[in-house]
């Protein structure tokens, strides 16, 4: 065993080439939902959508990661990360991956996508393929409908190239003539409305074929353009869009964060501009017109082949067999039979798994809690709610009923700031308590509390998760929630509600973990454990799934535990910055990841711990950020029933998934698992709907 370990030590655990860079992990997980949409055994409009959320999903890493590698190359404050990488060497990198994805993304949409809907009757029909029908009602719904909105920017002395939004959809249109006032300029801008809808669809008595038939807003612009240059002739009209800085900075010490925040929010509009989008139809020399005003560089220029703005293409129609089935979480059966949410969680903890089981749950204990003479306090931490939310209604109500409510709104929710500042609102207004957590940290943790009379007494009821209070991602995420009333985890809760609206030292928890306190030395501990099991010859094991793994010091204690025999698997779904199968150092590590209907976003970690069979649920990643710059909680799953049913149906279906998982190569390329020869397939998410939905 010496031996072994002196060899073992030998290995410098700081070798940057024992390390993936983590943007562009993250690049590989938008690439694997983007081949989403080349799997036929997905249905044709879901396809669609796969490839709009690559769409989405690379706007925001160029506004926020591209952004702030640019920002650390131009103020000279970029460090390399473990894997070595400078920002400049990075952006590079970036680029190349991201030019070849996009084309690659545009080839889908045009010859594979779009033709197979056509087949199906969906069509997005081009200028040339309108008949006089569709054309006559395009110039109607145009004159109607678009052009009293269009604002027309001709380019001059006395109208200077405009400041246009973030993401914004605009036409660069050369001209031909002079106008009323005799002027020539040559070029003009029209920019889109963000009110106007970019999908039009045809009404069926002028399509007159029982199709779906969409026009895009652009090609409708592209047609009419000339209309909104009287007795000139647009020679052109090219689309284009840019992508700006969106992250936030926003002042921590400020005497009133919500105010603050909500004077940067418009900086998100107009930020420092990351990547040019425009048709690949456009001249060259108004591309480089276009790269200058917005001081971008040739390899920061997109020439893309159809709309710029994809991600504004999603749309629906009334053809089930080219969508997922529908499908209706089921009510926990406990929860069906109970009269009240309270006597059902008295008779056991409830186990909730989202989607597959309702989340209605929790949404039924504030909505009783709020008219429950006997509830004297509700606490709750609401990361995104969204902006129509029953979660609010009901602490509202609660508030509005005397109850003690206090919220606890975290504010700084990337891309939800607008509407948690709102809910904030509404909330004092009702006269709950309101605390937007603890400055430096964001507070990611999902905790709900209610206590109630019992007796001469008070009951605790805690709900703690995974995932958000938003009732729409519970339909979309995968997520566990524990219900329970059991008196140790009630007062953990309790004393993480007291640190994050008063002051003191770091609470003692019995049960909990939490972040930045007890979490991360929790899970170096549990990992070490494990190692010196597996030194001692004794059986050691590591099952652990979350969204994303970049903190170091968890790498190196998992990279010791495979040298020392530990069998770990992890089922990563989007940044892993371990590179698993090295010889030597990862061997004995598997890393899966899983891309399908619904997006996974449990975190659950198992830990074999000489037969105890540790299993914890958390609102944290394994990342620098969740386990030191966020307030995150880690729940215990104590029931033997319940310890027994997520591991099989969180851990073990992922790992017997052989259709829906990617698996990591040393390399840092990911191969589709496919069924051994003779072996059914086998999808979790689709076994889940089956058993649980």
């Amino acid at each position: 065993m010496n031996d072994i370990a002196s060899e073992h030590s030998a290995i410098d655990l700081n070798n940057p080439d024992y390390y993936f860079n983590r943007e562009l992990s993250l690049l590989q997980f938008n690439l694997r939902v983007l081949e989403q949409a080349m799997d036929d055994n997905h249905p044709l409009m879901e396809r669609l959508n796969f490839l709009l959320i690559f769409s989405s999903n690379m706007d925001e890493f160029f506004e926020i990661r591209v952004a702030g590698l640019r920002n650390k190359l131009e103020t000279g404050t970029g460090q390399p990360g473990p894997d070595g990488m400078l920002p400049a060497e990075l952006l590079r990198e970036i680029g190349r991956i991201t030019h070849e994805a996009v084309d690659r993304q545009y080839h889908i949409l045009n010859n594979i996508l779009l033709p197979a809907l056509r087949e199906e009757g969906v069509d997005f029909l081009r200028r040339e393929d309108w008949t006089e029908a569709q054309a006559e009602w395009v110039k109607k719904y145009f004159r109607e409908q678009v052009y009293p909105v269009l604002t027309p920017i001709a380019l001059d002395p006395s109208h200077p190239f405009p400041r246009l939004v973030n993401k914004s959809l605009n036409f660069i249109v050369p001209l031909d003539g002079k106008d009323a006032f005799g002027r020539s300029t040559g070029l003009a801008i029209v920019p889109a409305p963000r009110s106007l809808p970019r999908l039009i669809r045809i009404p069926d008595e002028i399509s007159g074929d029982g199709d779906d038939n969409f026009i895009f807003l652009s090609s409708m612009i592209h047609a009419h353009v000339s209309d909104l240059f009287p007795g000139m002739k647009a020679t052109g009209c090219y689309q284009f869009r840019v992508t700006r800085n969106a992250d936030l900075e926003v002042d921590e010490e400020a005497e009133d964060l919500a105010s603050a925040l909500k004077g940067q929010l418009l900086s998100r509009r107009y930020g420092d501009e990351v990547r040019l989008e425009v048709a690949d139809n456009c001249p060259r020399h108004l591309m480089h017109y276009l790269l200058e005003q917005f001081e971008l560089g040739e390899d920061d220029l997109y020439e893309v082949n159809g709309p710029v703005n994809l991600a504004r293409m999603f749309t629906s129609v009334d053809r089930p067999r080219l969508h997922y089935p529908p499908f209706t979480p089921k009510v926990h059966p406990t929860v069906k039979k109970s009269e009240s949410i309270f006597d059902a969680i008295d008779q056991e903890d409830l186990l909730l798994h989202h989607p597959f089981q309702s989340f209605q749950p929790v949404i039924s204990l504030l909505a009783e809690a709020a008219r429950d003479p006997k509830v004297l306090a509700i606490k709750q931490t609401l990361y995104r709610t969204g902006t129509k939310s029953e979660i609010l209604d009901h602490l509202e109500t609660a508030a509005r009923n005397g109850k003690e409510v206090t919220a606890i709104v975290e504010l700084r929710a990337r891309f939800d700031e607008e509407s948690n500042i709102e809910g904030a609102r509404r909330l004092q207004e009702a006269g709950a308590i309101v605390v937007y957590g603890v400055v430096g940290y964001k507070t990611h943790a999902k905790m709900l509390l209610v206590v109630r009379r019992d007796g001469d007494g008070i009951k605790r009821y805690v709900h703690l998760g995974t995932g958000n209070y938003h009732t729409k991602t519970t339909k979309l995420y995968t997520d566990y929630g524990l219900m329970t009333s059991d008196k140790s985890i009630g007062q953990d809760v309790h004393k993480i509600f007291q640190e994050l609206t008063g002051m003191g030292k770091a609470a003692r928890l019995k049960q909990l973990k939490h972040s930045p306190f007890t979490l991360h030395p929790s899970l170096v501990e549990w990992i070490e454990f494990e190692t010196v099991e597996a030194q001692a010859g004794r059986p050691a094991r590591i099952i652990a799934k979350f969204n994303s793994l970049t903190e170091e010091k968890i790498i190196q204690a998992l990279y010791r535990a495979s040298q020392a025999g530990v069998q770990i698997d992890l089922i990563v779904r989007g940044i892993c910055c371990l590179k698993p199968g090295i010889a030597g150092l990862s061997d004995n590590i598997r890393v899966r990841s899983i891309v399908g209907r619904f997006l996974e976003h449990t975190r659950i970690y198992h830990f074999h711990h000489a037969g105890e069979d540790l299993l914890y649920c958390s609102s944290a990643d394994w990342m620098d950020r969740n386990l030191f710059n966020r307030v995150e909680t880690c729940f215990p799953i104590n029931h033997p029933a319940l310890k027994s049913q997520m591991l099989e149906e969180g851990l073990q279906y992922y790992l017997r998934d052989n259709s829906r998982a990617w698996l990591l190569q040393p390399d840092g390329s990911y191969q589709r698992a496919q069924p051994a020869e003779g072996e059914e397939r086998f999808m979790a998410q689709q076994t889940l709907l089956d058993t649980l939905g």
